[in-house]
C-alpha cells in the first residue's frame, strides 16, 4: 500500500508516493497518442487498482488528447472518489488549436485554458496546476513577459480555481528567475517540478535537481522509466519494440528523447538487478528513482493493472549501495535536450 507523502516543503499537500499519469486515457485516435490510447471503460480497471493499492495522485493536461484525456480523467474520478479523496493536476501552455491565441502561457490562454480544464474535468477547481513549460519554452508562441504568466497563475489561485502550483521541464536559472519573481511581488509560487529524469537521462542532475532539494520544491519525474525502456519494451534496441506502443508511431518519440550510448547497456544491468532481488525490471527502475530522497511522486504511465500491482510494491524496495552505484556507473553525459528548444 503506497504511503501519503508531503509534496515538498513549500505546501502542506500530501499526495500519493506515485502520481498516475494519464497521457493514453482518452478517446482513441484523438490527439498524438494514437494507437496506444484507452477509452474510458478500458482506463476504469486501471484506476479502480490504483486506488485500491493507495494511489490518491493523478496527473493530465488539456493538450492530451486534445481535451479527451480531460473528459475521461474528470468522469471516472467523479465516479470513483469523493472530491477531497484525490488530488488532480493538469497542465496548461501546449497548443489546443491552430489559433494565434490558443497556447502559450499569456494571461488569456490561461485564463481560458484553466476554465476549458474545469468544463472538461466537470470540476470546480483542480489540486495543481502544472505550466507544461516555461513561458518562452512552447515552440511556435510569443515569450510572454514571465511577470504577466506569473500574476495570471496567482490570479486563479486567488479565485480558487487552481490551489497550488507547478511547473515543468525548463533550464534551472529559469525556474530560479520565475521563483524569485514570483516572491518579490507577493505571488504564488511552485511547489513542484515535474522534469524529465531516470536512469538514462541524468541531466537533471547537474542543477535542477540540487536547486529544487535546497529550497523545498518536490520533483515528480516524468518518463520514470523512459518510455519503457527500462522497463524492458525495447528488448536491447529500438528494432525490438515488445508493444503496441514501442511498435507503433510513438517510437520515434521515444528516439527522439533517447540517444544516449549506454542506454540499452544501462537497461540490461536493470534487468540484472532485477533478476536477482526477485523483482521486475519496471520495479528496479522505479526503486532507484523512489530512493531519491528529492523525488517526492514520479509520475509513472500504465496500461495493465498488474503494472500498477507492480509499481506500487516497487515504493517499498530499499537498493543497497553497492545496486545504485552498479546502476549508475555506465552513464555518460548526453546533450540537455532542453538546449535544443524542446525535451
Amino acid at each position: 500500500m503506497l504511503k501519503a507523502i508531503q509534496l515538498g516543503q513549500n505546501s502542506g499537500l500530501r499526495v500519493s508516493e506515485l502520481c498516475l499519469g494519464t497521457m493514453n486515457f482518452g478517446e482513441p485516435g484523438r490527439g498524438h497518442q494514437g494507437d496506444w490510447t484507452l477509452d474510458k471503460d478500458a482506463a476504469r480497471p486501471l484506476f479502480k487498482a490504483a486506488i485500491e493499492r493507495g494511489l490518491f495522485y493523478f496527473d493530465c493536461a488539456d493538450v492530451y488528447g486534445i481535451g479527451a484525456c480531460e473528459r475521461v480523467v474528470g468522469a471516472l474520478l467523479r465516479e470513483l472518489l469523493p472530491r477531497d479523496q484525490y488530488v488532480l493536476a493538469t497542465k496548461v501552455a501546449m497548443p489546443m488549436g491552430r489559433g494565434a491565441n490558443q497556447g502559450g502561457l499569456t494571461r488569456k490562454h490561461i485564463l481560458e485554458g484553466v476554465d476549458a480544464s474545469l468544463e472538461r474535468l466537470g470540476l470546480d477547481y483542480v489540486d495543481q496546476l502544472v505550466i507544461h513549460r516555461h513561458p518562452h519554452g512552447v515552440p511556435g508562441h510569443a515569450a510572454t513577459p514571465i511577470e504577466e504568466t506569473l500574476e495570471a497563475l496567482h490570479d486563479m489561485v486567488r479565485a480558487g480555481k487552481v490551489l497550488y502550483l507547478g511547473a515543468s521541464s525548463m533550464f534551472a536559472w529559469q525556474f530560479a528567475e520565475l521563483q524569485m519573481t514570483a516572491e518579490r511581488h507577493g505571488w504564488t509560487r511552485f511547489v513542484s517540478m515535474q522534469n524529465h529524469y531516470n536512469l538514462i537521462y541524468r541531466e537533471e542532475e547537474r542543477e535542477m535537481n540540487p536547486y529544487c532539494a535546497h529550497t523545498g520544491v518536490a520533483l515528480t519525474p516524468w518518463s520514470p522509466l523512459a518510455r519503457g525502456i527500462l522497463a524492458g519494451s525495447y528488448r536491447g534496441g529500438f528494432d525490438g519494440g515488445a508493444t503496441n506502443r514501442s511498435k507503433g508511431g510513438d517510437r520515434a518519440r521515444t528516439e527522439s528523447l533517447y540517444r544516449g550510448a549506454a542506454d540499452f547497456a544501462i537497461a540490461e544491468r536493470v534487468g540484472e538487478v532485477a533478476e536477482r532481488l526477485g523483482k521486475t525490471p519496471a520495479q528496479i527502475a522505479l526503486a532507484w528513482l523512489l530512493n531519491k530522497p528529492e523525488v517526492a511522486a514520479p509520475v509513472v504511465g500504465v496500461s495493465r493493472v498488474e503494472q500498477i500491482e507492480q509499481l506500487a510494491d516497487a515504493a517499498s524496495i530499499t537498493l543497497e549501495a553497492d545496486d545504485v552505484a552498479y546502476l549508475e556507473a555506465l552513464y555518460q553525459p548526453v546533450p540537455n535536450l532542453l538546449s535544443g528548444g524542446y525535451s
